[in-house]
């Protein structure tokens, strides 16, 4: 799996071409499986471009640290829970395996059964307790060679182990004692035994050293239980009886189990503090598969494209233990280094969305009008309608060429995205202020930068001190020096910038002060080319007066 991702918090250009480049990276190499996500909400902008178009957006995720169900083994050797023990080890020996799932006939879990369970039921064979067995007497010829001669009237019964092997008055004196509950009876054509055997009506009789099962000098026809007839010893057969008993009878119904989704550290930590070598996996509430400590012998490497930025402090958690492979982006240049050449297509447009456009044009891959629509939307929705100073007179071209496979008024589109801007009166300040929010470390500073657009400015007063209590907050959370928020008025191309407090900073800034902690940006519209280099330029002059 090779996921292809925007930024935290992503704007409608950043989930645009997470999804537009996985769907070109598909039909460019269909041997691959790539998977677009976001790793954040989706703004009112986004919503209503998937909406429209009715199309699923990419799949939320908060990481891509390795999770446990990657390592799982989906298909692993199983048991029935009415299977003889002696399969367990069966499977267990030949498969070389430490776990068995343990199913009922309709195929639901029933529970775990492994080398701990089967020792410490052959251990509870030494207590000085005469222990009773779960017997299925269907069982029985899945363990000894033999036959089954009368078939009785119950399926199942609990019963302790006898052998009729001592004399006739002992051994009736030792049955007679375990009344009311009665034995299996293991004996030999004892003729005096086996006649008090069917009087009573013991469950089941297995008989041995039968030579002439045709000529028993028996009368069955009121007996109620079993007869079987074995081909092996009497020492053996009473062994194998042990090992017929069902599974389910020594297995463990409640293990410990792992959810799918828990990460690889911590799944790995869970068996290795149990007792088990082996547990199972558990997925939305199923049966996923099982996990040994084998499975944890190497850490998966989860594969990343990055779209929309190239800085891992504002990708998703986990991206900095993923392999990066590519990065498609049209800001900044501040990549980790990577272990291996990578491919990278960055240039200053106003848009990453139209940066996928060219990928579709260089390596001749159609585009459909649902992908052209949702590129459309993306750079007009970066580029601020082409108000932005970011926008280039590529993010125009191009912007006409979807709109003509789109089949949409370019102007009339525009807008009606626009407007799909929040309501600061009515939207989740909390989500709105991190929807779109990015952090940065420049000059030993660590600060955050928020956006929202709106189409009034009349609202912010209202919503005012609410929004700079939730960026103290962010602050506070996030261990930040400075906290910002830029509330974008498009159609009046201007900005209001809220700050925390940092009086050290805030009186660097060039903005015109409103209010405390409030500033007014006149034709700020991007925050990538002209809050943060004004920002970038406080910093450094702050850094000088400190030195």
């Amino acid at each position: 799996m090779i996921y292809v991702s925007g930024h935290k918090n992503p704007d409608t250009d950043s989930v645009c071409a997470a999804y537009c480049y996985a769907h070109f990276k598909k039909a460019f190499d269909p041997s691959g499986t790539y998977l677009p996500i976001r790793c954040g909400a989706l703004n009112p902008q986004t919503k209503y471009l998937f909406r429209l178009l009715n199309l699923d957006p990419p799949l939320l995720m908060p990481d891509i640290f390795p999770k446990v169900k990657e390592v799982t083994r989906r298909d692993p050797i199983k048991i029935e829970e009415d299977e003889p023990v002696r399969f367990a080890i069966d499977l267990l020996d030949t498969h070389n395996i430490s776990v068995l799932p343990v199913f009922s006939s309709s195929g639901t879990f029933q529970g775990i059964v492994s080398i701990h369970e089967i020792s410490q039921f052959l251990l509870s064979e030494s207590s000085n307790i005469r222990p009773s067995y779960t017997f299925r007497p269907d069982n029985f010829l899945k363990v000894f060679p033999g036959r089954c001669i009368k078939r009785g009237t119950v399926s199942e019964f609990k019963a302790p182990l006898m052998i009729g092997a001592m004399p006739y008055e002992t051994s009736i004196r030792r049955l007679e004692a375990l009344l009311p509950q009665k034995p299996l009876l293991v004996v030999g054509l004892r003729e005096d035994l086996l006649q008090y055997a069917l009087l009573k009506d013991l469950p089941a009789i297995v008989l041995t050293g039968v030579e002439n099962p045709e000529h028993l000098p028996l009368d069955l026809s009121t007996y109620r239980g079993w007869i079987f007839i074995s081909d092996t010893d009497t020492a053996e057969t009473v062994r194998l009886l042990r090992l017929s008993i069902p599974v389910r009878c020594i297995m463990n119904p409640n293990p410990i189990h792992i959810d799918g989704e828990e990460r690889f550290e911590t799944a790995r930590d869970i068996l290795v503090n149990s007792q088990y070598r082996g547990l199972p996996v558990f997925l939305n509430g199923s049966f996923f598969g099982i996990v040994t400590r084998r499975c944890f012998i190497h850490r998966p490497i989860q594969r990343l494209i990055l779209v929309d930025h190239n800085e891992l402090s504002q990708s998703i958690p986990g991206a900095e233990n993923a392999e990066i492979l590519e990065i498609i982006d049209h800001h900044r240049i501040a990549p980790e280094k990577t272990h291996r050449p990578i491919y990278m297509y960055v240039k200053p447009v106003g848009s990453t969305c139209t940066l996928i456009y060219e990928q579709f044009q260089f390596f001749h891959v159609p585009i459909s009008r649902e992908i052209a629509i949702l590129l459309l939307g993306g750079i007009l929705s970066d580029t601020a309608h082409f108000r932005s100073p970011t926008t280039t007179k590529l993010d125009q071209e191009i912007a006409s060429s979807l709109a003509l496979i789109g089949g949409v008024d370019l102007d009339s589109f525009g807008r009606e995205l626009l407007s799909e801007a929040h309501d600061l009166l009515t939207a989740d300040l909390n989500q709105i202020v991190q929807s779109d929010f990015k952090t940065y470390v420049e000059y030993g500073i660590k600060f955050g930068i928020g956006q929202v657009e709106v189409v009034s400015f009349d609202s912010v007063k209202e919503v005012k001190d609410r929004l700079l209590d939730i960026l103290e907050d962010i602050r506070r959370s996030q261990q930040l020096d400075w906290v910002l928020l830029m509330i974008t008025n498009v159609p009046k191309e201007s900005s209001l910038l809220l700050s925390t407090n940092h009086p050290k900073l805030e009186r660097l800034l060039i903005f015109s002060k409103i209010e405390e902690h409030v500033y007014a940006l006149p034709g700020v519209l991007s925050r990538k080319k002209q809050l943060l280099p004004e920002i970038l330029q406080v910093l450094e002059s702050q850094s000088h007066t400190s030195a």
